[in-house]
């Protein structure tokens, strides 16, 4: 330190032994913070400080920043009137400051008409854009906003409790908040709006509310000087303890250090974003300078304070304007500007406007210089991208590092990871150990029943035709109500595998209805399942429990769990016996029979071309050889054939064959087995009625995707069972379609006669529903997949459905596929090339044979005439 001063002393002689230009252009610049606060301190401090170091760094420039200072006390009309003042009376060229968001909008807006740039410390997202003369200097809270997503979405929270500051600035956030959210599936749970000037009264009914919630994952976005009474009253009401997860921005955690204890302690285990500012020399030396400089011009301060962000951002601010002053005046060489018209609050219309405020505000967008906050650089009027800092409020010091978050690595351990160690990996592999609330290692889980002690409420329908899956009987003595079925069932397992108990009561739609004096009857089913809905709206219940369908529409409004039954739609009729006595030659088209009759033809006229000459067996008179050929033809069929083969090429032709007949044959057994058994059920698309079950949406499919005669609904298992039975020419109906779960109660009831013919995943089967964003879906999701896996769910299904259902694929609803010529082409095929092949190599070697037996002849005539020469 004694050496940085040393050098900074020399560079002061050297300027004043080589003095610069005799006249230095002097620029008026303004500065407007709150000077009783401690960040307005701070950042004076650092502006003072950046000016003078700057200048013996840069003695050559031939500008000089004055800077022009007026104390807001905090207030925005006071803001206001001192912009209007130094640019009226003083004509500053811009303007730095101030602290809150509601003082720096009043001055954007002045800025911007006065074409002047004000540099500012708020992080609000959207001053930039909507004045291009606003610069923020601070990180923009969006950045941050991106990074608790993400850690909300590493512990695998899906719902979160939002606290935000009822300001411009708080409300502003929100919308940024949810949208990220709602990106990651997060689901904002409840906002709580919580003014600055609110009364403890106040601050303890938004804690109350949140007592009573079931999500346990909080964000807090407030100001310090809120936050410091909101976590006071967390802390009382027990709110920081083991199943609680706090998230605070860097609103409230860059000014944590100078805090209270008292509310330091009682945030312990909350995590925090800092914005971070990379250690180095420099930053190193000017703190030591800044703490002489600050104690010895604010001597009531007995502790000497940590130096904050806002006055590392104000010193490079500094910095960056006076480089750029410095290039603006070589384009025009004088700034100054006069202006004599008188300004007031009421006449901003008639604002100057600075020539070279356009200069200057591209002059410092396109300043870059590695400074004490790291890189700076302002793109489209905010600063780069910037890592923040994750930490844990622990200790009497107040926090400790567990990792980082930037929007290129993620979340990361390291500042600078050499290997992967980013996002989306878990966070026991990117963050380090972290204490939680109430001193535990455990992460948790993001939800818990309220601590109200009020047990889950269950609604509960109830369908007096399908009993089997929600009933209800009543005690006639104590009038107490007992609810049983495979819904309950299932639902008490599920439950029942949670790791933690929850306490829950079943409240019939009945007890409902009474209790809340709704008017209607609640026996139509779809009265029922719109009352039951309307009820969970309406928060008189947690869940509904019973055969409730999963849709689209219903999840817009509500959470479903997995689901625990089949899905999909089926189509139920009614099985008709085959009494055709020609049933026998269905199984082959005409064709196919005519094809398979003239090969055992051609493979008998083939094989005793082949056998006649050589094989007694196949000589004698013609009826005899016709009888011999024919019989064996055909005997192949039953593989009966006797007659013993003597050529090589018949044998050939009889294997190729005999592979034939096995493929025909099994084929044909198969068919016609097929034909004898599944029975034939068609239903024609006009002339008959279908039947669906009272108040089911199945109705509407019906009508969109078929074209029936008529429809007719049904109640109950014995009704499906008798409108089937009398069919549709007698009153009845041709089939019923309707879900699968109630198709297979039905087929449980009754076994004979009946069969689901086809089924279509147009539905997502049975849901528990609960209350949009409730913390018990997923939970209850994985333990239903756990109940299918280890077979208890089909347990659970055979208990209350305890005979097999009868079901048929879809292809069943028509006669099986006819065989016919295409299917066999092939074989014929094969068949038919071995026969001729066979046939022309029989004949080739017979033509040979006669035409050797004639060339020996001629031969042995000439070998005699030549003989005959010899003698002589």
């Amino acid at each position: 330190a004694f050496l940085i001063f040393l050098s900074l002393l020399i560079t002061q002689l050297l300027a004043q032994l080589n003095p610069s230009p005799s006249v230095a252009n002097e620029i008026q610049v303004g500065v407007i913070l709150d000077m009783g606060s401690w960040v307005g301190k701070t950042v004076h401090s650092c502006i003072t400080m950046a000016i003078s170091d700057f200048y013996v760094l840069n003695s050559h420039y031939k500008t000089r920043i004055v800077l022009q200072t007026r104390d807001s006390q905090g207030e925005p009309l006071r803001a206001l009137s001192a912009v209007l003042d130094l640019l009226e009376n003083i004509k500053v060229q811009a303007v730095i400051g101030p602290e809150t968001s509601l003082e720096a909008k009043f001055l954007a807006v002045v800025g911007d008409k006065a074409k002047v740039p004000i540099l500012c410390f708020t992080t609000s997202a959207s001053f930039s854009t909507e004045y291009p003369y606003f610069l923020q200097v601070a990180q923009d809270e969006t950045t941050q906003f991106k990074g608790i997503a993400a850690v909300v979405e590493s512990f695998k929270w899906r719902n979160i409790i939002l606290i935000y500051e009822d300001t411009d600035n708080g409300r502003e956030a929100v919308p940024y908040l949810v949208d990220l959210f709602q990106e990651k599936d997060i689901h904002v749970a409840y906002k709580s709006a919580i003014s600055p000037l609110a009364i403890d009264n106040q601050i303890l009914e938004e804690l109350h509310k949140i007592m009573t919630m079931q999500t346990t994952t909080i964000i807090v976005h407030v100001s310090p000087s809120l936050a410091s009474r909101l976590f006071l009253h967390v802390k009382r009401l027990g709110l920081m303890s083991e199943c609680y997860a706090w998230i605070i921005t860097d609103k409230t955690m860059n000014l944590l250090h100078f805090m209270d204890s008292s509310v330091i302690e009682s945030m312990q285990g909350a995590l925090g974003f800092n914005s971070y500012i990379p250690s180095s020399n420099e930053l190193y030396n000017f703190t030591l300078r800044w703490r002489r400089k600050f104690h010895s011009e604010e001597p009531n301060y007995m502790e000497v304070m940590e130096l904050n962000v806002f006055g590392v951002w104000a010193y490079d601010a500094i910095w960056a304007l006076a480089r750029a002053v410095e290039r603006t005046i070589v384009k025009i060489p004088q700034i100054r500007e006069d202006n004599t018209s008188r300004l007031n609050l009421m006449d901003l219309a008639n604002i100057g406007v600075s020539k070279s405020g356009s200069i200057l505000l591209s002059e410092i967008s396109q300043i870059r210089f590695k400074g004490l906050s790291g890189e700076f650089q302002l793109m489209n009027g905010k600063p780069i991208s910037k890592p923040f800092e994750i930490v844990n409020v622990i200790g009497h010091k107040g926090e400790r590092r567990v990792g980082f978050w930037t929007l290129k690595d993620g979340i990361t351990r390291e500042m600078y990871p050499s290997v992967q160690k980013k996002y989306p990996s878990s966070h026991s592999g990117t963050l380090e150990a972290i204490i939680w609330p109430g001193g535990s290692t455990t992460t948790p889980k993001g939800w818990v029943m309220p601590m109200s002690g009020k047990k889950l409420r269950i609604g509960v329908p109830f369908r007096p035709g399908f009993k089997e899956f929600v009933n209800m009987d009543v005690d006639p003595q104590t009038n107490a109500t007992t609810v049983t079925g495979f819904c309950i069932d299932v639902f008490k397992a599920a439950i029942d595998a949670l790791q933690h108990k929850i306490p829950y009561e079943f409240i019939p739609l009945s007890s409902l209805v009474q209790a809340n004096g709704t008017p209607g009857t609640a026996n139509d089913t779809m009265h029922q399942i719109n009352l039951l809905i309307a009820f969970l709206m309406d928060q008189n219940i947690d869940a509904i429990v019973g055969d409730l369908t999963i849709t689209f529409e219903r999840s817009l409004h509500f959470d479903f769990t997995s689901p625990y039954t089949d899905s999909g739609v089926g189509t139920l009729a009614r099985v008709l016996e085959n009494k055709n006595m020609w049933i026998f030659l269905k199984p082959l088209d005409s064709d196919l029979w005519l094809t398979s009759a003239g090969f055992f033809i051609l493979t008998g006229f083939v094989v005793w071309v082949i056998e006649h000459p050589i094989n007694e067996e196949f000589q004698g008179p013609p009826a005899q050889q016709i009888g011999t050929a024919f019989w064996f033809s055909f005997s192949t069929l039953v593989f009966a054939h006797k007659e013993k083969l003597l050529s090589n090429l018949s044998r050939f032709i009889v294997i190729v064959w005999v592979f034939v007949v096995l493929i025909l044959t099994s084929s044909y057994t198969a068919t016609l087995a097929s034909m004898l058994t599944v029975q034939q059920i068609q239903l024609a698309s006009k002339g008959n009625y279908i039947g669906y079950q009272s108040g089911s949406f199945v109705r509407g499919q019906i009508v969109n995707n078929l074209n029936f005669k008529g429809l007719k609904q049904f109640s109950s298992p014995e009704e499906y069972a008798n409108a089937l039975s009398i069919g549709n020419k007698n009153g009845g109906v041709v089939a019923i379609i309707d879900e699968i779960p109630y198709i297979k109660l039905f087929l449980a009831k009754y076994p004979v006669g009946y069969a689901m013919i086809a089924s279509e995943s147009t539905t997502n089967g049975f849901g528990f529903v609960f209350q949009k964003g409730s913390p018990l879906v997923p939970e209850m999701s994985r333990a239903i997949l756990k109940l299918r896996e280890e077979g208890k769910l089909m347990k659970i299904e055979k208990a209350w459905l305890k005979s097999q259902s009868s079901f048929m694929s879809k292809d069943s609803v028509t006669s099986p596929n006819i065989l016919n010529v295409d299917s066999f082409s092939g074989l014929f095929l094969i068949s038919g090339t071995s026969s001729a092949l066979a046939l022309f190599i029989f004949l080739i070697r017979l033509l040979l044979k006669k035409w050797y037996a004639n060339n020996y002849r001629i031969m042995l005539y000439i070998m005699n005439f030549l003989n005959g020469f010899s003698h002589f």
